[in-house]
């Protein structure tokens, strides 16, 4: 197995509204070939199913290196990816989130629910305290993430979050533009 530079991936475990056909399954798609084209490798939460899934078969069929980690109780749940490069399984979400940040040199996140964000914003404030200098983008499908990104301008206005810290989060409705621009500064 080759050890190529993953990005880690945020994503939900369901497709969206509008299902299978919807541009939130395009763009889950699009970044996966983005990610291979740019000769990176996944690093993401394991599953088959939704959002997830179609990243992670999108960097399969295009040749790309899959690690999926998940939670064994999800794995149970026969919601393990088996098709990835790697799966590793673990007891829970703490031990996840820290395998998939040190296997990363990057972070994105595509729409989805509590998880996604509580993971985006983790490694956000990672970065904010120091902990990280990895890039972190936003792919905002359809506007999908625009009062998130209001309220955080909200903050930033009230003197809650720093422009600096803001600024962390590159944001870009198209995948690629937004694969180009989270590693453009990666050595």
């Amino acid at each position: 197995m080759t050890k190529t530079a993953k990005i880690c991936v945020y994503c939900g475990s369901k497709a969206g509204r509008d299902g299978p056909n919807s541009a939130y399954t395009h763009d889950a798609e699009a970044l996966g070939n983005a990610i291979t084209t740019r000769g990176f490798g996944l690093v993401y939460g394991g599953g088959n199913v939704g959002l997830m899934g179609l990243v992670a078969d999108a960097v399969i069929d295009a040749g790309g290196e899959t690690v999926g980690v998940i939670p064994r109780a999800l794995e149970e749940k026969e919601l393990a990816h088996r098709g990835v490069s790697e799966l590793i399984v673990v007891e829970d979400m703490h031990q996840r989130k820290a395998i998939m940040a040190q296997r990363s040199v990057a972070f994105v996140a595509l729409p989805g629910g509590y998880g996604t964000l509580e993971e985006l914003f983790e490694v956000t404030a990672w970065a904010q305290l120091g902990f990280h200098q990895k890039p972190i983008g936003l792919l905002n499908t359809n506007g999908y993430f625009d009062h998130l990104l209001a309220f955080l301008d909200h903050a930033m206005r009230e003197e809650f979050l720093r422009e600096r810290h803001r600024a962390l989060l590159s944001v870009e409705s198209d995948p690629t533009a937004l694969i180009n621009s989270t590693v453009a500064n990666l050595s």
